[in-house]
């Protein structure tokens, strides 16, 4: 009975010490932007814009992830717009409107792409405005993918959604707006 009782605890301990192990062992892939999507909630239904403007804040490590200033501020104002946040700087970070435009056949959609694509490239995020299943929403492009489609991210109370078709979004809507920012200390 001894016997058995030893061999259950040596297995047993041996589990653990794996697990443990598999458990600290470094991940290359580790990604902060996505802990901060994953520990940011959308507070409020229509607070889509501020939530994001939280977001980059929050990437920008300018506030901590307990931070909703913004959004509780902002609560569930339906006419807001990114106008509200351009040329506006919280904690250091300046946020700007870029590609205001009529979204008709002239928009220029390959400069909005080259406009993005150069901030990713910088190790920045961009504030996009996607329609959506008829509706507008308020995503950030977070990446984009060896074949040079752009992946965003939204957050819908704590659900997190994300597009892998951001460009044929953008196409289909013929254009849209975006906000860059500008953070002279880090990124």
């Amino acid at each position: 009975m001894k016997k058995i009782y030893f061999m259950l605890v040596i297995l047993m301990s041996t589990s653990v010490v794996h697990q443990v192990k598999a458990q600290t062992k470094g991940n290359n892939n580790y990604d902060f932007f996505d802990t901060v999507v994953n520990n940011h909630n959308q507070i409020f239904q229509v607070s889509g814009i501020p939530s994001a403007i939280e977001m980059v804040l929050k990437y920008c490590k300018a506030v901590d992830f307990n931070f909703y200033d913004v959004q509780n501020k902002w609560q569930n104002k339906a006419d807001g717009s990114f106008r509200d946040f351009d040329n506006k700087e919280f904690y250091g970070i300046t946020f700007s409107q870029k590609f205001l435009l009529p979204r008709d056949e002239n928009f220029p959609i390959d400069s909005l792409f080259q406009t993005i694509e150069n901030e990713l490239k910088s190790g920045k995020k961009v504030i996009i405005a996607l329609q959506v299943e008829g509706a507008w929403s308020i995503f950030i492009v977070h990446k984009q993918t060896p074949d040079g489609e752009f992946v965003s991210y939204n957050k819908f109370g704590s659900h997190t959604i994300i597009l892998r078709n951001t460009k044929e979004i953008v196409k289909s809507s013929k254009g849209t707006e975006i906000m860059t920012y500008s953070n002279p200390s880090k990124l």
